[in-house]
């Protein structure tokens, strides 16, 4: 068989993060549970950015775009399907990722402006996330098909995707009839509660790799914290389910077997915005270079407990040379 073009293709929103720093007080006054992620309009996004006191740090986000700009950074051939907006959002999210060596041609053009996502950062560093998608929103089952999943290997989808039924279906059959094997990270617990009437025939008849953290996990399962449980349930409907414990490393069954995978600790945790999508993307390239299980979480260990070290979804550069040899020694 011919070496496919695109080792991955990610599938989800074209977000702009915005990210800040507020206190316990602040969040208290906005609606919601701490720790998840809501949708809202643009004239309640504008209201909360007016509202916030401390610095605004923005970069090129969104959960399956986290994990694609990082496989793209890492030298995996990576192209991404989603719909970008008609403003100066747009171009940054475009040029981000062409900077890092993906290809940006699977993006679809939008006539609104690009998606954005406010990251609110607690002194505890837990994030929780409102987003407008914008453009993203509307994106379209009809402009969908097998075509967009040409010549990849393998596609990565976001769970928020699962908000637009009609979308997420079109968007499995056409990976499925491309020939793509496909991984979900079910992204929010809030994602779970929303779809538990169709989630266990997604997982069963589309997905090959399943990442959820222990909310989301506990969420489908009701195993509380039973985490190597958690696993084992979520493997009965995928070859590889992923429940990621944090500090408390991760849990993965593959075929059956669970294998527990120690974190890698670190003394100061900053943020832990993008640490779920990287920690997928570390597995992910472990699973598309052909190493084995334990290393795949190893690697999604690593490039999660570098992120929560700093402000963003992005590794710095005096830190990436250290992921990249390790990763690809």
């Amino acid at each position: 068989m011919a070496e496919k073009k695109y080792k991955i293709i990610g599938v989800g929103s074209p977000i702009v993060d915005s990210l800040a720093r507020v206190s316990e007080e602040f969040l208290k006054g906005i609606e919601g549970a701490k720790g998840g992620m809501e949708l809202v309009d643009t004239e309640t996004m504008g209201q909360l950015l007016a509202k916030l006191e401390a610095e605004v740090v923005e970069a090129a986000g969104g959960s399956a775009g986290n994990t694609i700009f990082t496989l793209a950074r890492l030298g995996l051939h990576a192209t991404f399907l989603g719909k970008i907006g008609n403003d100066a959002g747009a171009e940054f999210y475009k040029s981000r990722f062409t900077e890092l060596g993906g290809d940006p041609s699977r993006f679809k053009d939008g006539d609104v402006p690009n998606g954005r996502c406010l990251s609110l950062v607690t002194p505890d560093s837990e994030r929780t996330m409102r987003t407008d998608l914008g453009a993203a929103m509307t994106l379209s089952p009809q402009e969908i098909s097998a075509d967009d999943f040409r010549d990849c290997e393998h596609a990565h989808l976001e769970g928020y995707l699962l908000f637009n039924r009609a979308l997420m279906k079109k968007v499995l059959d056409s990976a499925k009839e491309a020939g793509c094997t496909i991984s979900i990270d079910l992204a929010s617990f809030e994602v779970v509660n929303a779809t538990k009437d169709i989630l266990p025939g997604i997982l069963a008849n589309y997905v090959d790799i399943l990442f959820a953290n222990e909310e989301e996990a506990n969420a489908f399962t009701g195993k509380g914290t039973d985490f190597e449980g958690m696993a084992r349930e979520l493997g009965l409907y995928c070859d590889t389910a992923v429940v990621k414990v944090g500090k408390d490393g991760s849990y993965i069954c593959r075929n059956g077997k669970v294998t527990a995978v120690e974190p890698v600790h670190v003394d100061n945790v900053v943020d832990t915005t993008g640490a779920g999508d990287l920690w997928a993307a570390g597995f992910l390239y472990g699973r598309l270079t052909n190493r084995e299980v334990r290393d795949c979480g190893r690697f999604g260990s690593l490039l999660g407990a570098e992120v929560v070290q700093v402000m963003g979804a992005a590794i710095p550069d005096d830190r990436w040379k250290m992921v990249e040899r390790v990763l690809k020694g």
